[in-house]
């Protein structure tokens, strides 16, 4: 997770190629580096192979939604998750924010403002990154304990 958005690594996961560019160059001018997936598909691979300090998430993707999707990152992992949709009913909002995400943007969207909602996302994030930097691997019987990462190994 970085401290700051130099540098941050977003995941875009968005079907509509325009929307992906679009985002991808709006981030990538400030000082980020954007990946753009397709679908979930894409994203599973992606998610699997590389670390990602925040994910932009169209709600709906072919084949499994965003919101499904969100459920299921959340369950694993921490990083921050802006839902992207046309879906801007106050019902869908609060669903969007219910399974897991950290904000939620409406289509049509300005760039700026979604770049603005990426820096401070990242930042809200590097302030938890105080407690647990000190937080070691803990050992005990043949067991290993990785609070940064969630896991027992």
């Amino acid at each position: 997770m970085q401290a700051n958005s130099a540098n941050a690594k977003i995941l875009i996961v968005e079907d509509d190629p325009e929307i992906g560019k679009l985002l991808a160059l709006a981030i990538q001018e400030n000082g980020m580096v954007a990946t753009v997936a397709e679908d979930g598909h894409v994203m599973n691979a992606l998610l699997r192979n590389n670390e990602f300090d925040l994910i932009i998430l169209d709600v709906m993707l072919p084949g499994e939604d965003g919101l499904s999707i969100c459920r299921r990152i959340r369950s694993e992992k921490t990083t921050p998750i802006i839902l992207l949709t046309a879906l801007g009913e106050e019902v869908d909002r609060i669903v969007g924010l219910e399974v897991g995400a950290d904000d939620y943007v409406t289509k049509p969207f300005s760039p700026r403002e979604v770049v603005a909602r990426i820096r401070s996302l990242l930042r809200r994030a590097s302030y938890g990154l105080v407690n647990t930097a000190v937080q070691r691997k803990l050992r005990f019987e043949g067991w290993q304990i990785d609070p940064l990462r969630r896991q027992l190994q």
